[in-house]
């Protein structure tokens, strides 16, 4: 298994590494040598970091897409060992732009037939709570919240805000309209406008108006899941030392968020659905898997966008329960050859994180060529699931919860909901030793 932190500036990735640290903005502030400063000391985060210039990373979806290619040349030709079987890609959230446009690419790149260039021998797409269409995906936060409206009984906002979310997605002039209009021009100024526009007046309405995470509606923010302890680990010197990273690791970078925007990119379909029709037609295994109480990447959209997909026999398929080791009945899908949708039932964003032996099996089965209903049979053209046309089955209200939940409370899977609080000691962003001192990582 191999992780890939993209674009560059995200996780391990880097262009060219300088020191520094935060500050309490969350600027970054560059460092003449490896030394944190008095005035630094407060703000934990001195280290070695990627060089924030601009120019230095991607700015789209498609632009970010040769970098991954390469990337996996330079793995296959050190790691050959490695490379023998084949390509399965998993990822989530914007893996809903990146899975299909990354991988269109690596096809387009193999029937080249590049002289020197290892052929990726592409078999499994697995993308999680994706965001695709932007027009589908913005409609989506109306549709998820008003109507048909969600499964746990969660009716957010009043007749006023109701209205509102509605003119400002559908009024002229507004979201759907830009949407369209950066579309159909394909402009930076449009699509970074509508972006701006949709975001704020349509997506951030839940924001403004609830408090609640966008991507869990069952929990107020902050929210606590899933925790963010991984930082401090992939920060800690000896973890460093030992896979032999060369600067801090950092879970986000506001360069790169920064580069997108210029280009609108969230705002642009990026021709997503049709790469997702073409690795179908080139009988890649495509699954696209939803948690069902995530309210900015829900599954309603991905159910459409699994239906704009086309792949054969898809319409005509029906959802079935999804069989696993516990007998426990976590989702349905609908599945047609090696093509299917996934809804999984009492799942935020992270569906691994909240059902993690459903996200296993049904992850097994798709990298191994079986049906996602039970893992016992392998689909081949003409292979339909029989049963209803939607998936009907609704959790209740019973997991929203009205308090915030405390930073070190720790998930129930069973019970979708929060463990009394374990008492765990509050660190900052893994940047302090067992003694409670700094740590420098230049």
């Amino acid at each position: 298994m191999i992780y890939i932190d993209q674009p560059t500036q995200v996780g391990f990735s880097y262009s060219i590494p300088i020191n520094g640290y935060f500050d309490s903005d969350f600027q970054f502030v560059a460092l003449s040598n490896a030394t944190c400063p008095d005035y630094a000391v407060d703000s934990e985060t001195c280290g070695t970091y990627s060089s924030p210039i601009q120019t230095l990373t991607a700015n789209s979806t498609r632009n970010a897409a040769p970098n991954f290619w390469k990337t996996l040349q330079g793995f296959m030709g050190a790691f050959p060992q490695y490379s023998r079987n084949g390509f399965h890609f998993s990822s989530e959230s914007y893996g809903g732009h990146y899975g299909p446009i990354f991988n269109e690419y690596i096809e387009e790149q193999n029937a080249k037939n590049i002289p020197g260039a290892h052929k990726i021998s592409l078999e499994t797409v697995l993308i999680g709570n994706g965001w695709y269409d932007p027009l589908i995906m913005f409609q989506s936060h109306y549709n998820y919240t008003v109507s048909p409206g969600n499964t746990y009984d969660y009716s957010p906002f009043n007749a006023s805000v109701k209205s509102e979310l509605y003119d400002n997605l559908y009024g002229s002039g507004n979201c759907t309209d830009q949407i369209k209009n950066c579309a159909a021009t394909g402009l930076n100024d449009i699509c970074r406008a509508a972006n701006a526009f949709c975001a704020l007046y349509v997506e951030n309405l839940y924001d403004k108006h609830l408090g609640r995470d966008k991507h869990d509606i069952r929990f107020l923010s902050p929210d606590p899941f899933p925790s963010k302890f991984f930082i401090d680990y992939l920060n800690a010197p000896e973890v460093q030392a030992a896979i032999g990273a060369y600067q801090n690791f950092s879970e986000s970078s506001l360069t790169v968020y920064d580069a997108f925007v210029t280009t609108g990119d969230e705002s642009r379909e990026s021709g997503t659905v049709e790469a997702l029709n073409k690795l179908v037609s080139q009988n890649v295994t495509v699954m696209l898997y939803a948690g069902d109480a995530d309210y900015d990447c829900n599954w309603l959209a991905n159910e459409v966008t699994a239906g704009e997909v086309k792949a054969p026999g898809f319409d005509c398929a029906g959802y079935v329960n999804i069989t696993t080791s516990d007998t426990v009945v976590h989702g349905q899908v609908k599945q047609a050859g090696k093509f299917s949708f996934v809804r999984v039932y009492d799942c935020a964003h992270e569906v691994p994180f909240y059902q993690p032996l459903a996200a296993l099996e049904i992850f097994d089965r798709a990298i191994n060529g079986k049906d996602i209903a039970t893992g016992v049979h392998s689909p081949a053209d003409g292979y339909l699931t029989v049963g209803t046309k939607k998936s009907k089955y609704r959790e209740g209200s019973s997991t929203i919860q009205y308090e915030i939940v405390p930073w070190d409370a720790t998930y129930n899977t069973t019970t979708g909901l929060p463990n009394p609080p374990g008492g765990l000691k509050r660190r900052g962003l893994g940047l302090l030793s067992k003694e409670g001192k700094l740590r420098l990582r230049f």
